[in-house]
């Protein structure tokens, strides 16, 4: 699975680690931020990626999330591990979190696919894994394929910190399995800081970098669920 790695294009924004045109940054003093962490849209600290949400990779991912393919949890978690290990500073974290399912996808899909990577990633890194920490209250529309808007108002106050968890103080490491728009996690960071986390830094799988990925990988989400 090796061959399904595409790194990302460098320079990184140095807080989302979105892609940057060279010329965006040429010159600078400053550390490169794109133009969405230049305006503090996000609320997370920090956000890092394996790859590029190639066709393969996008495969690779629904595998994982329809298919139950599970050992593509753990080879995941081994290379965000190793990410961790190459910048381990801005991760010194408490726990480690996945991005919840609503209770109702998660009865129909049996599991939860971030889980499956944060749970081996948080064995690796010596960090206890606490998936009650983070609930999602209200359900994902049945629309297949979403536009950036829709993306960001279906997740708005769509994440909350478990009634009775403890979250005060904490430093988080947020899983997911691919980082789209941020949209998810930013509101499931805004729900951890409702809670009285100090720092929420995310590691996903697969970064998504042109729209057209995105679009196929719906297009193939069909045939998986079925």
């Amino acid at each position: 699975m090796s061959l399904l790695s595409q790194p990302l294009p460098e320079p990184l924004c140095t807080r989302c680690g979105r892609p940057i045109v060279p010329s965006a940054v040429a010159g600078s003093a400053s550390l490169p931020l794109c133009h969405l962490c230049r305006l503090s849209v996000y609320d997370f600290d920090l956000v890092r990626s394996f790859g590029a949400y190639t066709t393969e990779m996008a495969r690779a991912i629904l595998l994982l999330k329809y298919a139950e393919v599970t050992p593509i949890g753990p080879w995941a978690a081994g290379h965000l591990a190793q990410m961790v290990a190459r910048e381990p500073a801005p991760f010194l974290a408490d726990v480690v979190v996945p991005v919840p399912l609503h209770p109702s996808r998660l009865r129909d899909r049996g599991y939860n696919q971030a889980e499956l990577i944060a749970r081996p990633l948080a064995q690796r890194l010596g960090i206890p894994f606490r998936s009650y920490l983070l609930v999602r209250t209200r359900p994902r529309p049945d629309k297949l394929r979403l536009t950036r808007r829709e993306r960001w108002e279906t997740v708005r106050g769509a994440y909350a910190t478990q009634q009775g968890a403890r979250v005060d103080k904490l430093r988080v490491i947020l899983v997911d399995d691919v980082f789209t728009t941020g949209a998810t996690l930013d509101a499931c960071s805004r729900a951890l800081r409702a809670g009285g986390a100090v720092q929420v830094v995310g590691l996903t799988v697969a970064r998504a970098i042109s729209s057209s990925i995105a679009v196929d990988a719906s297009a193939w989400q069909q045939d998986f669920e079925v």
